[in-house]
This record gives structure tokens, C-alpha cells and sequence, in this order.
């Protein structure tokens, strides 16, 4: 390969493309991350995403479908192509065939079914990079706390902001509960992989993640507001629609409080720290008000110059004293309710995951006791390596 310079162009001045493949299952922050850290390393980002077949028979079942998956990748800010149905081991001729330089993963385990590494071969060749897999967050863990039933993910009053997980701080009766899924969800995991650490959000993520333009004095301000919990390809229908009404799309997310008066039960399953980067990741996204209140008040559409709120076809709750939350907004003749085609909701989601709970339960047992063999593996042969 020809030697790059420091600008991520070769000696003949060609762009860098970057190849990131993986199943991509209900696409959060942490895939998001990866690839914006994977499109830093060159100018162009080509992913490719696995069919359903090949994750069902190496993984288990996934949770969207293939063609929901390829949707909700495009519409990350950081990818410039998508590649469907990409072969599940990393081969070179997929890398010659999308001229692309080298392959990015994450600093985690992917094995196929007979426990193979699936990057073993672009890594022979000297043509595989890791970048830091976030901690704190995984398609298992999210699976696990739809599972558990928990509101471990998020606090209420003065413990709003905290994000420590269950186990340390918990009752023995919780934490036995806990373990009894088998889904590494607290401190008692063994794997590294499949166990998760606790997301510990920074101001710094925030500002990667943010695209820190601010809206041109002619721009069309749009404006809308809700959860966005487990991000999905409805948000991103929705997002898409509400963009096409204006030039700047800003997002109001409530906080987890408030979403939890007006969804109930178990919601949100992400926090809010967890939603405000799953929301900017979107490339539909310009800015995020974090901890937007419910109701759309006269100051916050001065303070942002709002010229169009919009909302979907979900149910519009009522704000404390039966207050239409959109009232300003529609008697200033700025309020629109758009219909973006798809009617997948979060508690859609998570009916996906009861309904087939035996069926994760199983994956994440198998994916589990692979990561932890090769992990022991690994150590015995650093320590090897030390002592000899």
C-alpha cells in the first residue's frame, strides 16, 4: 500500500475510504461513535451490514430487520455509503472491491459461529485498525433492560443525573434478579465484552458528536420535541420529514422524569444523556435542547428563533392542569402535524424483545461463554509471552 500523509491523503492525493462492517442491531451511540471515530482515519465511510440470515445463524436473532438496519445506518451523520448484505468475515477482495484502504473495528471480540475471529483475515494483512469501543452501552445491554423490567438506567428528583448502575448499591433481592437473565447488566458480568461498564457522559462526547454550526440569519428554524428512546427507524422517518419543513432542525428531549409521567411503566429505557447522543448522531439533527420542558413555551420559540413546530401521529399527552403542550406554537400559526409513513414506535421495540425474550436470552448466554473462552485465551497467552 503507498504511504499516507498526515492529512489522510496518499502521495498521489487519494481520498483514504475507510470500511466498517457488523450486524448494526438496534443502532445506538456506541455504533455511532465507532464510526466517528472510523471516519476520522480517512475521507470517505463505506459500512457494510450483515443480511439476517448470516447474524441468525452466528449470533441469534436480531432485533430489526436488514432492511430497517441498512436504513438506520445511512442515516448516520458520519456514513457515506452503505453496503447491504456484506459478507460476515472480513475478506480482502471485499476491501479491493470497495477500494477501500483498511478495515475499522471496535477494540471488542466478533467470532462466526465456529468461533472464528471474523477480522483474522484483514488483520494477516496488515489492513485492520481498533478504535475505543464506548463503555456503558451495547444492542445486549439495551435488550437487557427491556428484559429486566428495570429503572435502573435512570433516576428521578435528585438522583436524575446519576447513571451508576444496579448492583453495588443495590438490595440483595435486585441484584439476584439482575443475574438471573444471564444478560451482563451488572457488576457481577464476567465477560468484558458482553458485561457492560456504566456510560459516564463528558461535555467532550457531546461536542464530537454536535455539529457546532450554528442556523444562518435566513435559515428556517424547525423545531420538535419527545423521548427518542431506543432510537429507531421511526424517529428517523419522523426526522426526516420534520427537516424537509425548514433548513435547521432542532430536537427537544425531555427529561427522564417527565418521560416516565407520560409513557409510564419502565420508560425511558435510554437516559438522557444516552438519548441526547443517539439524537445527535442523526444526520437529519442540527442542535439538541437538553431537557427541553414538555410544554412549548413563547420563550423558547424566541430564544430559537422557531418558525415551524412539529410533531407526528403519536398521542399528544396533556401538560400538569390539562394543558395542550402545543398551545403557543398553534396560536401563533407555527404548529404542523406530519404523517412520516411509518408507524414503528419504542413500545413496538420492546414488544420485539418479549416476545422473542427466550430467543435473546439464549443469544446472549452463547455470545457470552464464546467472549469469555477467548478472552481466558488471550490472557494465558500475554502471560505466556511474559514469562518467556
Amino acid at each position: 500500500m503507498e504511504n499516507r500523509t498526515e492529512n489522510g491523503h496518499g502521495n498521489s492525493g487519494k481520498e483514504i475510504r475507510v470500511w466498517c462492517d457488523g450486524c448494526y442491531d438496534m443502532v445506538h451511540f456506541g455504533h455511532a461513535n465507532s464510526l466517528r471515530q472510523a471516519k476520522a482515519l480517512g475521507q470517505k465511510l463505506i459500512v457494510g451490514i450483515h443480511n439476517d440470515e448470516d447474524i441468525t445463524k452466528n449470533k441469534g436473532p436480531p432485533v430489526f430487520t436488514q432492511e430497517e438496519r441498512y436504513k438506520m445506518v445511512r442515516g448516520i451523520k458520519w456514513v457515506d455509503e452503505v453496503v447491504e448484505d456484506a459478507p460476515y468475515v472480513t475478506t480482502l477482495e471485499t476491501l479491493d472491491k470497495y477500494d477501500c484502504d483498511f478495515c475499522v473495528h471496535g477494540d471488542d471480540i466478533t467470532l462466526t459461529a465456529d468461533g472464528v475471529d471474523t477480522y483474522h483475515l484483514v488483520k494477516k494483512a496488515l489492513r485492520y485498525k481498533e478504535v475505543s469501543r464506548t463503555a456503558g452501552v451495547s444492542t445486549t445491554d439495551l435488550v437487557g433492560r427491556m428484559l429486566l423490567l428495570t429503572k435502573n438506567h435512570f433516576k428521578q428528583g435528585d438522583k436524575e443525573y446519576e447513571v451508576e448502575k444496579a448492583g453495588k448499591y443495590s438490595s440483595p433481592h435486585t441484584r439476584s434478579r439482575a443475574c438471573s437473565s444471564q444478560l451482563g447488566q451488572d457488576h457481577t458480568a464476567r465477560s468484558p465484552w458482553t458485561g457492560c461498564s456504566q456510560f459516564l457522559p463528558t461535555t467532550q462526547k457531546i461536542i464530537q458528536f454536535s455539529d457546532g454550526k450554528a442556523p444562518k440569519p435566513t435559515d428556517k428554524i424547525v423545531y420538535v420535541a419527545g423521548a427518542f428512546d431506543l432510537f429507531h427507524v421511526g424517529h428517523l422517518d419522523f426526522l426526516e420529514k420534520a427537516k424537509e419543513h425548514g433548513d435547521y432542525l432542532i430536537v427537544g428531549l425531555h427529561t427522564d422524569p417527565i418521560v416516565n409521567q407520560y409513557k409510564g411503566g419502565n420508560y425511558p429505557i435510554m437516559n438522557l444523556h444516552e438519548r441526547v447522543l443517539s439524537v445527535l448522531a442523526c444526520k437529519y439533527v442540527n442542535e439538541v435542547v437538553i431537557g427541553a420542558p414538555y410544554s412549548v413555551t413563547a420563550d423558547l420559540m424566541e430564544h430559537f428563533n422557531v418558525g415551524l413546530v412539529c410533531h407526528g401521529q403519536t398521542h399528544i399527552a396533556l401538560d400538569v392542569g390539562n394543558i395542550d403542550p402545543y398551545a403557543i406554537p398553534k396560536q401563533m400559526g407555527k404548529f404542523v402535524l406530519i404523517d412520516s409513513g411509518n408507524t414503528i414506535t419504542t413500545e413496538d421495540i420492546v414488544e420485539r424483545i418479549i416476545r422473542h425474550r427466550l430467543e435473546f436470552e439464549q443469544r446472549n448466554k452463547k455470545k457470552e461463554k464464546k467472549e469469555i473462552e477467548v478472552y481466558e485465551a488471550m490472557q494465558k497467552v500475554k502471560l505466556a509471552q511474559k514469562s518467556g
